[in-house]
């Protein structure tokens, strides 16, 4: 079989933020917030990467880093063989025709002040700066008309559209550059559920019209499985487990992954009722004082005293599947 070759390949990336000392004296030492502690993974053309895991594990900082939104502290990030990390503004600046965000609240990622023809025609703007305004507007109104928009509500503003009409109209302005890559943070979560399934209905119509790669950053699994080929389940800025999405939810080997599959709630309320739960004890801990070792050994069922002196690294346990655990 000939080998895929990444669109975007990250390795060991590291996103942590200085905060000033509890201490009152000058002196003390400044605290670390480890947001992002060493994530690798590739991602290949016309594939969708799923990233899950609890509130406050580091989702968003990862997609805000891939993007330089946010500068990562540590890693590398190869675009089609072109080390990222540390390029110039201007390299980034031409990355991002091909690389593209959909946010997680509609209406709030949107310029109230400004028309939706507007909102969908500032990327051309920007990165084609010598497109005559004819063609502009031709590619603003196929696009619209590819998220189900109609000509008709090209003049109206953001605050007369419903949230689901908002993600059309965030996912036309990702779009219309035509990039190969778009990274969606939790762009459902905001939505009821019916309109949650026509936006991943739409995305997967769009991936598959216009061969686009995803990475589709949820903290619902079963989100997940409908629109992801690959899986990557973090907790507190570290990969638990990585693959497959047949692998990952037929077998899942990382206890937390395998709690976060237990709360899915199963339709048929007789298999419900009967469906065995591994409830996660205790609360996340805090990103500023990690455990030792295995991150999630306080709230792991199988854990040893062993898991509190090695920190496991991702490793390769069938072919499909990478797993972060020693015991399994």
């Amino acid at each position: 079989m000939t080998a895929r070759t990444p669109l975007i390949s990250v390795r060991d990336l590291k996103v942590h933020f200085e905060l000033a000392s509890e201490s009152a004296w000058p002196w003390a030492p400044t605290r670390v917030l480890k947001a992002v502690d060493g994530l690798s993974f590739d991602i290949f053309p016309g594939e969708t990467l799923g990233i899950v895991g609890e509130s406050g594990c580091g989702k968003s900082t990862l997609a805000r880093a891939v993007l330089n939104l946010i500068p990562a502290s540590d890693g590398s990030i190869v675009w089609q063989g072109q080390e990222m990390r540390g390029a110039s503004t201007r390299t980034w600046h031409e990355l991002r025709k091909n690389v593209q965000m959909i946010f997680q609240d509609p209406l709030a990622s949107l310029d109230p002040r400004m028309t939706i023809g507007q909102i969908i025609a500032e990327p051309l703007h920007t990165h084609l700066p010598t497109l005559p305004q004819t063609e502009v507007m031709q590619k603003v109104r196929a696009m619209m008309q590819k998220v189900g928009l109609t000509e008709q509500q090209i003049n109206r503003y953001p605050h007369e559209f419903s949230g689901g009409q908002c993600q059309r109209i965030g996912i036309a302005r990702a779009l219309v550059l035509e990039p190969k890559l778009v990274i969606c943070d939790e762009p459902v979560s905001a939505l009821d559920v019916s309109i949650q399934a026509q936006i991943i209905n739409l995305l997967m119509e769009l991936q598959a019209q216009m061969g686009l790669a995803l990475v589709f950053i949820a903290h619902d699994l079963a989100v997940v499985r409908h629109i992801s080929q690959r899986v990557m389940v973090m907790y507190l800025g570290r990969s638990m487990e990585l693959a497959s999405k047949q692998a990952i939810y037929q077998s899942p080997h990382h206890p937390y992954t395998q709690a976060l599959l237990s709360a899915i709630p199963t339709p048929d309320p007789r298999r419900e009722r009967h469906k065995a739960q591994q409830l996660l004890q205790g609360e996340l801990p805090s990103p500023m004082h990690p455990p030792s070792g295995c991150i999630f050994r306080t709230r792991c069922p199988i854990a040893t005293p062993a898991c509190a002196e090695h920190r496991p690294e991702l490793r390769a346990l069938t072919a499909e599947t990478q797993v972060a655990c020693d015991l399994v």
